[in-house]
């Protein structure tokens, strides 16, 4: 029997065993720890006995979504779901790390296990067993890493599994997402519409409440000041008062300046030597604007001014030609705004000669009335309260109060809501004071607001009457139209 020293096994295992290839990569720097254990089995120390394994991983992972699906939103949903899908991905990294780890393992015992084969049929004795039980670890190893390789590769088809229902689970999670925001963008722009739809009736609503409640105020502004005038008509004030006192003063002075006209013509004729001529006619009333003339027979033989033809005329104080007022045929006339500063006479005609009186004087402007028509020009629109006397040259039957409208550009006439005539200022429109009529002629107006439709009508007072007419023309010379009555000749001057 041959005898081995210890330093020739040193050299033949040295010698016998072949070097580890290079192109073997370990997944850790250092060779793991086995044991033996019952039944020959070989057992891997483990290092930390509270790392969970890969399946248990996945397990609690699975739990845990579950659990919280149902109490989750669908966006927080979609990010766990995301997170699961990670972490199978990176799971199946490791998986496959630890297969790429299982098969250098395989690698590294076959070749230990050649290593081992050539080495015992060069050793003999003690080294021979020592060599045999070391094959028998590295077969039992082989046989534990086959083990692991199936547990590896369920664990592998698990993943899958898993990372396939994640990554569903994700896609429907986002698809539901995606739903979920396009309904939420439609009902969002279903309430914006919504809310526009409001927001315009409202505003809607708005202007048409400011509209009737300003159409509401004017109206109630009327209705306080038709109030009022039928108050102060029926309850003196203090103003009212002193109204009556100032016209009771009119009226004493207006007598006094006609006991003064008939003193001043008493004179003239009695300067000029013309005693002994009969003074058949003469007029009476004051020459002023806001009154009216009167014709009356001065002499017992005089004709009857009914049996005689009347014209009435307005003459220049210079004596120029004499202008004929159409219409005016009665024995009384009220001057108006044109014959302010003229002379007014009229021609007495019977059948065998012609008598003609005159105005001693031309014809005052009311005091006060032009600084009062200067303040009305000033406003937009001036309502005169009225009553239609005659209508087309037929008599009105209706005495109902009427408001006759006077504006910058045209002219109106209605009751209540009602509207009578309403025309812009043109060529066809005409008027003027009424030419005739006995005493209220000072108050009354004739205006043809078109060819074909006229009205004679009767203002509360000589001053609006007056203030009418030149307010009329006032407004419309300013839109180049010359207002004025029945066959005159306007003048710029008046």
């Amino acid at each position: 029997m041959t005898r081995l020293s210890r330093d020739f096994s040193y050299t033949m295992q040295k010698g016998a065993v072949s070097p580890v290839s290079a192109d073997v990569f370990f997944a850790s720097s250092r060779f793991p720890h086995y044991k033996i254990g019952a039944n020959n089995q070989i057992v891997e120390v483990k290092e930390d006995s509270v790392t969970l394994s890969m399946k248990d991983m996945i397990a609690r992972e699975t739990a845990l979504l579950l659990e919280q699906q149902k109490r989750l939103s669908v966006r927080d949903l979609a990010s766990k779901f995301e997170k699961g899908l990670a972490t199978a991905a990176k799971l199946s990294d490791e998986a496959r790390l630890k297969e790429a780890a299982s098969l250098e393992k395989h690698v590294l015992l076959k070749k230990l296990r050649d290593a081992l084969e050539a080495l015992r049929g060069r050793v003999a004795g003690k080294n021979k067993d020592d060599v045999e039980e070391a094959i028998a670890m590295v077969e039992a190893l082989a046989v534990q890493l086959t083990q692991r390789e199936g547990e590896l590769i369920q664990e592998k088809a698990e993943v899958k599994r898993l990372a396939t229902f994640l990554k569903q689970a994700s896609e429907d999670a986002k698809k539901l997402v995606d739903e979920e925001r396009a309904f939420a963008r439609a009902e969002i722009e279903n309430a914006r519409t919504a809310v526009q739809r409001v927001e315009e009736a409202l505003q809607e609503h708005e202007r048409m409440s400011r509209a009737s409640g300003k159409q509401d105020l004017d109206e109630l502004m009327k209705e306080v000041q038709e109030a009022r005038r039928i108050k102060m008509l029926h309850q003196p004030s203090r103003v009212m008062d002193m109204e009556h006192e100032l016209r009771a003063l009119r009226i004493q002075l207006a007598e006094k300046s006609k006991h003064s006209l008939r003193l001043q013509k008493e004179l003239a004729m009695t300067k000029i030597g013309d005693k002994n001529t009969t003074h058949l006619y003469d007029i009476d009333g004051s020459e002023a604007l806001g009154s009216y003339l009167c014709i009356y027979p001065c002499s017992d033989g005089a004709p009857e001014l009914l049996e005689c033809k009347i014209q009435w005329y307005r003459s220049t104080p210079e004596g120029g030609k004499k202008e004929l007022i159409s219409g005016a045929t009665k024995s009384i006339y009220a001057p108006e705004p044109f014959d302010v500063g003229r002379i007014l006479q009229a021609d007495i005609s019977t059948d065998d000669r012609t008598i003609t009186v005159t105005t001693s004087a031309p014809i005052d402007p009311a005091p006060g009335l032009g600084n009062y028509v200067e303040a009305l020009v000033r406003r937009h629109d001036t309502e005169f309260n009225v009553v239609v006397i005659q209508m087309n040259g037929s008599d009105h039957q209706s005495t109902a109060i009427h408001v006759l409208h006077i504006g910058k550009m045209r002219m109106k006439l209605c009751r209540g809501k009602t509207t009578t005539a309403k025309e812009y200022y043109s060529n066809s429109m005409q008027i003027c004071g009424v030419r005739g009529g006995g005493n209220a002629a000072a108050q009354a107006v004739y205006w043809q607001a078109k060819v074909g439709l006229s009205f004679v009508l009767a203002f509360e007072s000589e001053r609006e009457r007056n203030a009418a007419i030149m307010l009329a023309r006032r407004f419309a010379f300013d839109c180049n139209i010359m207002l004025a009555g029945p066959d005159d000749r306007s003048s710029t001057g008046t």
